[in-house]
C-alpha cells in the first residue's frame, strides 16, 4: 500500500510506517503548505491513501467533487506521542 501523509500527520509516525516497509509520501517533506485540494489531486494521481487528522476532506471529495484518492484514514485522537499514529494504519494492514 502507498500513504500519502497530510502535513499534520507526525514525521515520526512517517518514519516509523517507512520502517515497518510501507510506502510513505509526506506533504510535509516535499510539499509543505498544499492545499487540501492539492494533496487530493496528488494521492488520486499516485494511488495513494492520505492518512490525516483533518475533517476537510470528506467535504471536498462529495459536496465540491474533487478527485477522490485510493482512500483517506481520518485520525480522530489527540497522539499521546507523535509516533503514536502509525500504530493504527500498521494495525489495520
Amino acid at each position: 500500500m502507498q500513504f500519502l501523509a497530510n502535513e499534520n500527520f507526525p514525521l515520526a509516525s512517517v518514519r516509523r510506517l517507512r520502517s515497518a516497509g510501507h510506502d510513505v509520501a509526506a506533504v510535509i517533506e516535499d510539499s509543505p503548505g498544499d492545499k487540501d485540494h492539492e494533496v487530493l489531486a496528488r494521492a488520486a494521481r499516485e494511488e495513494r491513501i492520505i492518512l490525516t487528522f483533518d475533517r476537510d476532506y470528506g467535504e471536498l471529495i462529495y459536496r465540491l467533487r474533487h478527485p477522490c484518492p485510493t482512500g483517506i484514514i481520518l485520525l480522530r485522537f489527540a497522539p499521546s506521542s507523535p509516533q503514536e499514529p502509525a500504530d493504527l494504519p500498521k494495525a489495520t494492514l
